[in-house]
């Protein structure tokens, strides 16, 4: 990564803001954009809003399955909301500016929603493997307690390293441009603009991602070759089709979160990158989340059937 230089102790100013220049490339663009993003936001809130009430209002739907995915669809609206009303505010009244606090801020909760989102994921792919992979202990092994150690366990173990992990970032001395190349406050456009080393940050964060990132990716990989290898045993069509379809929506979720994630943070990382790296952010930090209740919805039948339950009422 490049560096700037750091200047003689007495040019060394302290900063105490930046500017997300978004999408400032683009000044014809702006309330467009605008409207777009806002749009997106609203259906990111309504559908994640409408699959997390019907999973808890439908008694047909009190199950681990639905549990998770509940609890993914809150998780999502927390994720998009830890980056996207800033990333409107910018766009529709251009002040760009973001107070060091408030950019902390932002970088530490886009993370830990990242990383719960990535440890859920794998959560989810632990319940489709015990439902298909031993179905008659399944309702031993997912009990009402487990899941909700799962859950709580997925919500919060990254919570102290994360934490620890930004302070460490914004402890360091920021000197020159305050520019920030991006639509929200991420690792590392922030590590650009620091002085001097941030050799040990930019290691930290790598661990951080083969963590929370390839260590759950990882896992959803094993649950899913016995899944598969379990499925192509059954004696029909109909019974491997019937097992597939209990998995499709969550393994098409996993290759598109996973695939954005693993492309934008494992690149190599030059400053001549950063316009492809805020277009890549976009699809797991936005477009994803838009998409994945469609996903859900779209094929799985006792949730079409929840919706025709509550647009009837």
């Amino acid at each position: 990564m490049q560096h700037q230089e750091k200047p003689p102790e007495g040019n060394l100013t302290e900063l105490m803001e930046f500017v997300l220049l978004g999408f400032a490339d683009m000044p014809h663009l702006q309330w467009f954009l605008f409207g777009l993003f806002l749009i997106i936001y609203i259906i990111i809130l309504m559908s994640n809003g409408t699959i997390f009430l019907i999973t808890k209002m439908d008694p047909a739907l009190h199950s681990p399955m639905y549990f998770f995915l509940s609890n993914f669809s809150f998780l999502e609206i927390c994720y998009v909301s830890a980056t996207l009303p800033k990333m409107l505010m910018s766009l529709g009244t251009q002040r760009r500016r973001i107070s060091l606090v408030a950019c902390a801020t932002q970088m530490c909760f886009a993370l830990m929603f990242g990383g719960t989102e990535c440890l859920l994921l794998a959560v989810m792919a632990y319940d489709r493997y015990v439902a298909i992979c031993n179905p008659l202990h399944y309702p031993l092994v997912m009990n009402h307690r487990v899941c909700i150690q799962l859950v709580t366990g997925s919500w919060t173990i990254g919570i102290p390293v994360i934490m620890e992990h930004t302070y460490q970032i914004f402890s360091l001395p920021f000197c020159g441009s305050k520019q920030i190349n991006h639509f929200f406050c991420d690792i590392l456009p922030i590590l650009r603009l620091a002085c001097g080393d941030t050799f040990i940050n930019e290691m930290l964060f790598y661990i951080l991602v083969v963590l929370f990132g390839m260590v759950p990716f990882l896992l959803i990989l094993g649950s899913y070759s016995k899944i598969i290898s379990i499925i192509l045993k059954l004696p029909s069509a109909t019974s491997r089709a019937k097992a597939f379809s209990t998995c499709s929506s969550h393994l098409m979720v996993v290759v598109l979160f996973f695939g954005s994630v693993i492309i934008t943070n494992l690149r190599p990382n030059t400053r001549h990158s950063e316009g492809t790296e805020k277009v890549l952010s976009l699809f797991y930090t936005i477009l994803i989340p838009m998409f994945n209740p469609m996903i859900y919805s779209l094929r799985n039948k006792d949730v079409i059937m929840a919706l025709r339950k509550l647009l009837c009422k």
